[in-house]
């Protein structure tokens, strides 16, 4: 019983140590990470603009990431342990690529969302690999050779028929994730506005202009004129009738229980965040 106790215990080490050996994958900081200084401001710019453009012209998201090394982990797990957590790429389209460089230990790989497998197939990203970022790599010029790699896997989506991207004030705000009937944000709103509008315009009138107030601002966020009404009249039915099913208390105690909604931006990355795309494995490694 001993021995297979302390055989138990060695083995749990173990797999303790395997974990702990894990390079972290490091925050989603923007769209070129850059954990070694290789690049210079002006290449991580640059860059970074480039990527931008993609995304608005086409929807689809590229992502760079350098690092020092992988450790004992293959290059292609620590890839997809970053493409899972980073989620490059719309969400259902999985229109999302991430290259990673880890610098010293010579090794790179292209990591493919499902929705561009089609197009970045594993013989075209090893090609990418071989004939456009490694022979610049060899010379020691990474920012000429991740840019040229860029670019070429940027001319190859560009050529793949996506959904277009959304409108501009759908993306990276997170006020989508507010403007919800049931929302308790609107339903505080309401109540507040309500209770002012209704002292001094009187109940039926101050309930139209509350729902008026509350669908103009949800508009104005949205830009949904459907959106707008429905969240309208919402408010306005809440400040109609608000008095019937509430308490003495219940004013003060509103608010109180709001903790907002989830954000798709992230204040740490300048507004850039993955979309919840991806990913299965799809891409190819190199070396230089």
């Amino acid at each position: 019983m001993n021995a297979a106790r302390a055989a138990f215990l060695a083995l749990l080490l173990c797999f303790s140590c395997a974990a702990a050996a894990d390079v972290a994958v490091p925050p989603l900081s923007g769209r070129v990470v850059d954990q070694t200084g290789t690049l210079s401001s002006g290449d991580v710019a640059a860059l970074t603009q480039t990527l931008k453009d993609l995304q608005t012209r086409k929807g689809s998201q590229i992502a760079v990431l350098i690092v020092p090394t992988t450790d004992q982990e293959s290059i292609e797990q620590f890839s997809i342990r970053v493409a899972e957590a980073w989620k490059i790429g719309r969400k259902k389209i999985d229109d999302g690529a991430l290259l990673v460089v880890a610098k010293n230990d010579r090794r790179l790989r292209i990591e493919v969302g499902y929705g561009l497998e089609g197009a970045l197939t594993d013989a075209t990203t090893r090609r990418i690999i071989d004939e456009d970022i490694t022979p610049k790599f060899k010379s020691g010029d990474f920012a000429g050779g991740i840019s040229a790699g860029v670019n070429r896997m940027i001319r190859v989506i560009d050529g793949e028929k996506l959904p277009a991207p959304e409108p501009e004030h759908w993306r990276g705000t997170g006020l989508e994730n507010y403007i919800d009937p049931f929302n308790p944000f609107v339903l505080v709103a309401a109540f507040l506005i309500s209770g002012l509008l209704r002292t001094t315009l009187g109940r039926l009138v101050g309930s139209v202009a509350t729902g008026g107030v509350i669908g103009f601002v949800a508009w104005l966020f949205v830009g949904s004129i459907v959106a707008s009404v429905i969240v309208g009249i919402a408010a306005f039915i809440f400040a109609m009738f608000s008095d019937m099913v509430s308490t003495g208390g219940g004013r003060g105690g509103g608010a109180g229980s709001w903790s907002g909604g989830g954000s798709s931006g992230s204040s740490s990355s300048g507004g850039f965040s993955g979309g919840g795309g991806s990913f299965g494995g799809g891409g190819a490694s190199g070396s230089w």
